[in-house]
């Protein structure tokens, strides 16, 4: 996989963002297939609000140093973590040979994020609790007056739980306007379309209700995420809707819940790898 290069956060373009991200999806793809695991769906919509954060709006060297003031992120679904994993190595947070070892045996990297993993603040997996964690972040950054941003990216389907609206009536009652809420609005969850499965619309009604500044966005357009997620209201969290398609970027997955789990056949496999690498100019 190579080694880790030095970055500047917020220095790559919306073209260079869009190469990065097709990087990490190869990466996303390679892993899955090779542990013949994990939730490909879901780390293929997120990808594009993944790179924007981590290399143009967070200060990602800070986090990785541990700095005073630094930016927080957690990933509360958890379980969409090939490509949180893909971006921390890239950043040289651990080696990227150790992509290769991804939910095998005594691997760091499980299928859900642990505190094992070098950039990992908190574990997550158990939809509803991280979004909880980062509201505590966020408070306790509040009340002891230090600096830093807290951004937490939740699922769609996630929003089925009561925690992550005892989470938003809690951001709002405290005026956390040092956290952005992410939900990655794929529309599919893993039994079928957030609609019929469990209606979420009104969302940002629902938002709004509970104190945040709520935007909707095309979550694949980086100039629209880099504008959401550096905007702030004193006073208020911040809400962003993001509209994503599940599997975004291999044409046989997109929109297709069952990619929410599904694992690649070698025919699958070769053909996502290569619709890839057609858009990086590989082939």
């Amino acid at each position: 996989m190579g080694t880790a290069v030095k970055h500047e956060t917020g220095s790559l373009t919306d073209s260079q963002l869009a190469r990065k991200a097709d990087e990490m999806r190869l990466s996303a793809v390679e892993m899955t297939f090779r542990s013949k695991a994990g939730h490909i769906g879901g780390s293929m919509s997120e990808m594009d609000l993944l790179t924007t954060l981590f290399y143009r709006v967070m200060d990602t060297e800070r986090m990785k140093n541990r700095e005073p003031g630094r930016d927080y992120f957690v990933l509360s679904k958890g379980h969409s973590s090939e490509g949180y994993y893909s971006i921390l190595a890239d950043w040289g947070f651990f080696p990227k040979e150790e992509l290769k070892t991804y939910a095998r045996y005594e691997t760091r990297l499980m299928c859900h994020p642990s505190r094992k993993v070098p950039g990992v603040d908190i574990g997550t997996g158990a939809l509803g609790h991280g979004v909880c964690v980062a509201v505590g972040i966020a408070l306790g950054l509040k009340r002891q007056n230090r600096p830093g941003h807290v951004y937490v990216l939740m699922g769609d389907g996630e929003q089925a739980e009561g925690s992550v609206w005892e989470a938003a009536m809690a951001a709002g009652n405290y005026g956390l306007d040092n956290l952005t809420a992410i939900v990655d609005r794929n529309h599919l969850q893993i039994s079928g379309n957030t609609e019929d499965v469990m209606r979420l619309d009104p969302l940002p009604d629902k938002y709004r209700a509970f104190g945040f500044r709520t935007v909707e966005i095309n979550g694949h357009d980086y100039g629209e995420i880099t504008k959401a997620l550096t905007a702030r209201t004193p006073g208020r969290p911040t809400a962003v809707l993001a509209n994503t398609i599940k599997g975004k970027g291999v044409s046989f997955m997109e929109n297709q819940a069952v990619w929410h789990h599904k694992i690649l056949s070698e025919g699958q496999y070769e053909q996502a790898v290569r619709e890839i690498r057609e858009r990086l100019g590989d082939e």
